[in-house]
């Protein structure tokens, strides 16, 4: 399955616009889709998800009721993705309260766009909301992506967003996204798209050989940011494209495939699952042994017996000990020196008569 985790969504939008744009993804090939509502302003109490809910959406399948019709709205909804719902959060402080967890549980997914070097090191190492870190590529960054965080948020499970519509299609469509969501907060995120179409593909190219070579390719998800159809490219396009910015063919295809899908399924799972108990319970054992243990229970002098039994090993076990010690004490090389000389001494004081008897001794047996 194949998957584009933003389309740019404005309030002010044709709805036959996004009709086209959700239809031709489904030509291209994308199986899932979501629609990106960006939040640049402080974000309210209460949140309420704005974009629009489709039937698919709600019954968890295609609308195919009208087969026979040609009209394009008809066209359109059979061709139509499975459409997710996501929200960006624009982070310029990460001390200030954004109301990550009220987002997280409005929308399907919840991203997180950095435009400092202090919210971007706490988007990497301890946002827990966030399962996507998605960046406007097209600007400079005050600051470098450096391999600790950037490793540590791929360990975390999250993942850096590329929007390759940003670059395609120049700044103008940059501008004009954020200028149409500026009042309402919906734009690109206040991120400051570059005056000059060749500066922001620039900064683009500059920007990503330095995320790569920080993740060295590792965690991404590649997605399109189109506002229309014009933004949409063919996911082989897509991966060629990225192969001569410096992503490899097979990190490009994770992006469009794998790692889209772990984000969905962990954020899924997030909203759906719940917390258990694992209780282990005891294995039965066999008939014998289930009896022989209940006769040693009720056993009147079992406590007795079992201390008489612990009191043998414990002695057993010290006697062994004293032998062991001993026999290691004979068979050393210091006590069979001590033998020997207690055995000299013992000679020496033998009387002269009783030493040459036993020097004779020999010489006797040996005449007989």
């Amino acid at each position: 399955m194949l998957y584009d985790l933003n389309i740019l969504w404005n309030p002010t939008q044709d709805p036959t616009v996004l009709e086209h744009t959700l239809a031709f993804s489904a030509t291209l090939g994308y199986n899932v889709v979501a629609l990106n509502h960006s939040l640049s302003g402080p974000v309210p109490a209460q949140v309420i998800n704005p974009l629009p809910k489709f039937q698919d959406d709600e019954d968890g399948r295609h609308d195919n009721a009208d087969h026979s019709s040609t009209t394009p709205t008809s066209t359109y909804r059979r061709k139509r993705p499975r459409v997710l719902h996501r929200a960006t959060v624009t982070l310029t402080d990460p001390s200030k309260n954004y109301r990550l967890a009220a987002v997280a549980a409005a929308y399907d997914i919840l991203a997180v766009r950095p435009t400092t070097e202090k919210a971007f090191s706490a988007a990497c190492l301890s946002l827990p909301e966030a399962s996507i870190i998605s960046l406007d590529l097209t600007s400079r960054f005050p600051f470098f992506f450096r391999p600790k965080p950037c490793m540590a948020a791929v360990s975390r499970g999250v993942r850096f967003e590329i929007c390759y519509s940003q670059v395609l299609l120049g700044s103008s469509l940059a501008g004009s996204g954020s200028g149409s969501g500026s009042g309402s907060g919906s734009g690109y995120g206040g991120a400051a798209a570059a005056p000059d179409a060749a500066l922001a593909r620039a900064n683009f190219i500059s920007n990503l050989s330095g995320l790569v070579r920080a993740t060295r390719g590792r965690g991404f998800v590649i997605s399109s940011e189109a506002v229309s159809a014009m933004g949409l490219r063919a996911p082989a396009d897509v991966i060629n494209l990225m192969a001569v910015w410096g992503l490899a063919p097979d990190k490009g295809s994770e992006a469009l495939g794998v790692n889209p899908r772990a984000v969905v399924v962990n954020e899924g799972l997030k909203r759906s699952s719940y917390k258990g108990v694992v209780n282990i319970v005891e294995v039965g054992g066999r008939e014998g042994d289930v009896l022989h243990g209940k006769q040693n229970q009720n056993h009147p002098n079992r406590k007795q017996n079992r201390k008489q039994q612990q009191g043998d090993e414990r002695m057993a076990g010290v006697k062994g000990a004293q032998k062991r010690k001993n026999e290691d004490v004979n068979s050393s090389p210091l006590v069979q020196q001590q033998e020997q000389q207690q055995q000299e001494q013992q000679q020496q004081k033998l009387s002269k008569p009783q030493t040459k008897k036993l020097r004779l001794a020999p010489k006797a047996d040996a005449e007989t």
